[in-house]
């Protein structure tokens, strides 16, 4: 199908004047900092980084901006690593428009397709959806600067919160800025990285395997016999997509005896539960965390049929890896279910969240307090995984591992995966943008009116813009008669 092209603009005009009507194009009401060039600095300019940058806009914070390695249309993961031919959500599920019905996927969709084509519509397709985020951009005016990427975040001061020095590098020039907030939206490995089980990583050369994360070249896969280890949807989509493009047979492997049928985590599906979860005590929220990642999440039926589909697809089940070793060039496995041979292998193994893998927050990753310096769980409910996440506070902010070692780190907001032990659900994923994103906001709109309360009060207290001159009661103002005594009552007409 061909976007309207014409709709989608009139919508976006439209979404320009429902802004206007709501007063929403107002000024900035921050005060400007000596030596800062930016209030708030947002990393990723993907749904998420751009939901948050509307927002703060929306707030009144407009001394922003939006940068992202990635070149322009290219931002996230939808045309780059993300192979599901369609997304997970339900099409209605709400997402970046925060409130503003002209920016809803649907309205987008109706416009660009019509309401009939939205109306037989079952799950977005990957790349529509990408279509939409770039419109949203497009129709919220967010500028973005491209190819450019946070490479270091140093704090001014490390005994006080007084902002950031950012050591960002565009086209491979560096350079330096000056931020007082940084929000970071840098998706699924935001907080760490892909996660390579030690069973590939510590025994095969890196020209053997893949992580569902990287830019896998399939065409050199035409042909091949490959191994899968992983059973969440990305590593189905990606056996799938192998399959698709030539790969000869794919051999999928399940640590447990059946695919996770339910995905628990759904449950936090709910305005209660995706507003208050970070409200919990610390047991409450470390035990339903463990109880929802105790397995992958499940593929989605489709998606599994998508694979399942072609002969050459072999799901094992019970068959967890316990050695891989290069054997000549091919992949020997031992599994639950006996030995196999590989060209080879691919982990759909998810990520695990470790700071220091991050080159950002290599100078201020010790400091950050994860959720094993806060939280000891009873025996038998440690996990090593959840543990390594950071802790965050209300706003999505980094805490002090050590209080009062690094006030700064309160001014760092994580708005990435890495939030999920402390704030539920995936954060950054669409269902998560209604509720968090606002909330993220308002936490730095509170942060920066604190931090300026004495400028704030000052203008409070000089406020002297008169709504009258005089001139409008001037004439009507009453005088006693010249012959009056010291008392007499107003005469009145008759």
């Amino acid at each position: 199908m061909t976007i309207d092209a014409a709709a989608v603009d009139a919508l976006a005009a439209d979404v320009a004047h429902a802004l206007d009507r709501l007063g929403d194009t107002g000024g900035n009401w921050v005060p400007p900092t000596p030596g800062i060039d930016h209030d708030v600095v947002v990393v990723g300019a993907g749904q998420s980084g751009l939901a948050v940058a509307f927002a703060l806009r929306r707030a009144g914070i407009t001394n922003i901006t939006v940068i992202d390695a990635a070149e322009e249309g290219r931002e996230g993961v939808w045309e780059t690593t993300a192979r599901m031919q369609t997304l997970r959500s339900v099409k209605t599920l709400p997402g970046p428009e925060l409130g503003l019905p002209g920016l809803t996927f649907r309205s987008w969709y109706e416009a660009a397709f019509g309401a009939d084509a939205y109306a037989v519509l079952g799950r977005i397709p990957r790349t529509v959806w990408a279509d939409y985020v770039r419109w949203y951009r497009r129709a919220t005016g967010i500028a973005v600067r491209n190819r450019t990427r946070l490479t270091r975040i140093e704090p001014l001061d490390a005994t006080a919160p007084r902002g950031f020095r950012l050591r960002l590098e565009r086209d491979g020039e560096a350079r330096t800025e000056t931020a007082r907030k940084l929000v970071l939206a840098t998706g699924m490995d935001g907080s760490g990285g892909p996660f390579v089980p030690p069973v590939i990583a510590d025994n095969l050369p890196r020209s053997l395997y893949a992580h569902t994360d990287d830019a896998i070249d399939f065409a050199a896969l035409d042909g091949k016999v490959i191994g899968v280890l992983g059973a969440a949807s990305s590593a189905f989509d990606t056996a799938a997509t192998a399959l698709e493009q030539g790969a000869a047979a794919v051999h999928l492997f399940c640590r447990n005896a059946d695919l996770t049928r339910v995905t628990t985590v759904k449950g936090l599906s709910y305005a209660g539960a995706l507003d208050h979860f970070h409200e919990l005590p610390d047991a409450d929220r470390w035990s339903l965390m463990r109880r929802f990642f105790a397995n992958a999440p499940g593929p989605m039926p489709d998606t599994v049929r998508r694979a399942t589909r072609f002969p050459t697809f072999h799901l094992h089940l019970a068959a967890g890896w316990t050695t891989a070793r290069d054997a000549g060039g091919t992949v020997e496995v031992e599994a639950g279910d006996g030995r196999h041979r590989f060209d080879y292998v691919i982990a759909g193994t998810g990520y695990r969240a470790d700071l220091g893998r991050r080159p950002e927050l290599a100078g201020v990753a010790d400091a950050v307090a994860l959720w094993r310096d806060r939280y000891t769980p009873p025996p038998g409910e440690e996990d090593e995984g959840l543990a390594a996440n950071p802790y965050l506070g209300p706003g999505f902010e980094f805490v002090e591992k050590a209080p009062g070692t690094a006030p700064f780190l309160k001014d760092i907001h994580n708005f990435t995966y890495g939030g999920v032990v402390s704030h539920g659900r995936a954060v950054g994923e669409i269902a998560s943008l209604r509720h968090g994103v606002p909330r993220l906001v308002s936490a730095i709109g509170r942060d920066l009116w604190l931090a300026d309360r004495a400028a704030h009060l000052a203008r409070l207290r000089s406020f002297d813009t008169p709504d009258l001159t005089g001139e409008e009661y001037a004439h009507a103002l009453w005088s006693p008669p010249v012959d009056s005594s010291s008392f007499r009552d107003t005469e009145t007409p008759t």
